[in-house]
C-alpha cells in the first residue's frame, strides 16, 4: 500500500529567528519511501539535519523576517496491516530489561509517575499478563478522557489529565505512558502521521498523532489509548520520553503559526 502525506505550516517573524524542527520522518521508516523526504522552505534558506540523542532528525534553520512556510510532500509503502496484537507478550522483569529501556520507566516532564503510582498499583496490580495489563491501562484511559480539541492545552500533564478527564491525543498517550511506567512496563511517546485509513472519515482537520509503545517479551509494540483500536498507515516522526523531546517545532524568538496543513491519504 502506498500512502501520501506531508504538510504545509507557516510562520510569521519580525526580525530573523533560529528554529528547531521535528519534522521529517523517523529512519527506521526511510526505507520504505518511494519518493524523496525533505523539509522545504518558502522563501529558500538553508536547512541543516541532524540526529538528536534519541535516534530522531531534527532540522535547524534561520526564519528570515516576514512570512515563511515550511512543507513536504512525500509517498511511503506501507505494509497496509492493522497495528499488531500480540496477547501472549509477557512482562519483562526489571532486572533484564537492556540498559538502553530503562530510560523508559522513568518520570519526565509530562509523565509524572510520582503522583499515579499509587492509583496505578490499585488499579491494575493484580493483573498478572503483560499485554493484559497494557491493554486494561488503555481500556481505562480511551474511557476516562474525553477528546476536545477546543480543550487542548500545551502545559496539561498526565496527571492534569487524569483529573481533568479531557484531552488530546498527546493527553491519552501521557496518561497510560505513566500508568505503564508506574506498572514497571517501558514505554515511549511516539508522534507521527496517521490517516483515516481502513476507518471513516473524520470531520475534523487532519493533524498529526500520539500514540505510545510499550516494549514486552523483548520488542516495542504500538498502543493508541485515543483510538484504542488497530489502526492502518502510522509514519512514525519520532519518539522520546514524552512530547517535551517530540516537539513539532522550537523557536528561539517570536514566531507566530499562521497556517497549519496536514494531509495524510491512501494512494490508489
Amino acid at each position: 500500500m502506498l500512502i501520501r502525506a506531508g504538510y504545509a505550516i507557516s510562520f510569521s517573524c519580525e526580525v530573523p529567528t533560529h528554529m528547531l524542527a521535528l519534522l521529517s520522518i523517523h529512519p527506521s521508516r526511510n526505507k520504505d519511501l518511494v519518493t524523496p523526504h525533505r523539509v522545504l522552505t518558502s522563501p529558500e534558506v538553508p536547512v541543516y539535519d541532524y540526529p538528536d540523542v534519541l535516534g530522531n532528525v531534527r532540522s535547524r534553520l534561520t526564519l528570515p523576517p516576514g512570512d515563511v512556510t515550511l512543507s513536504c510532500d512525500f509517498t511511503i509503502r506501507d505494509s497496509g496491516l492493522p497495528d499488531s496484537i500480540v496477547p501472549t507478550a509477557a512482562q519483562t522483569p526489571v532486572d533484564r530489561l537492556p540498559d538502553e529501556v530503562l530510560m523508559y520507566l522513568l518520570g519526565s516532564r509530562y509523565c509524572e509517575t510520582d503522583l499515579l503510582s499509587d492509583t496505578a498499583w490499585a488499579m491494575f496490580g493484580g493483573i498478572a499478563g503483560g499485554w493484559e495489563k497494557v491493554q486494561a491501562i488503555v481500556d481505562f484511559t480511551h474511557q476516562h478522557i474525553s477528546f476536545s480539541y477546543n480543550d487542548a492545552q500545551p502545559t496539561r500533564t498526565a496527571w492534569d489529565a487524569y483529573q481533568e478527564q479531557v484531552g488530546v491525543c498527546r493527553d491519552f498517550a501521557h496518561l497510560a505512558i505513566t500508568l505503564c511506567r508506574c506498572m514497571n512496563i517501558p514505554a515511549r511517546y511516539c508522534t507521527g502521521y496517521l490517516g483515516d485509513i481502513g476507518v471513516p472519515p473524520s470531520d475534523a482537520p487532519m493533524d498529526f498523532s500520539a500514540w505510545m509503545e510499550v516494549y514486552l517479551d523483548g520488542n516495542w509494540h504500538v498502543f493508541d489509548a485515543r483510538h484504542n483500536v488497530p489502526r492502518i498507515g502510522r509514519i512514525v516522526m519520532a519518539r522520546g520520553l514524552d512530547a517535551t523531546h517530540t516537539p513539532l517545532t522550537t523557536s528561539f524568538g517570536n514566531a507566530v503559526l499562521t497556517n497549519f496543513v496536514v494531509h495524510t491519504e491512501r494512494v490508489e
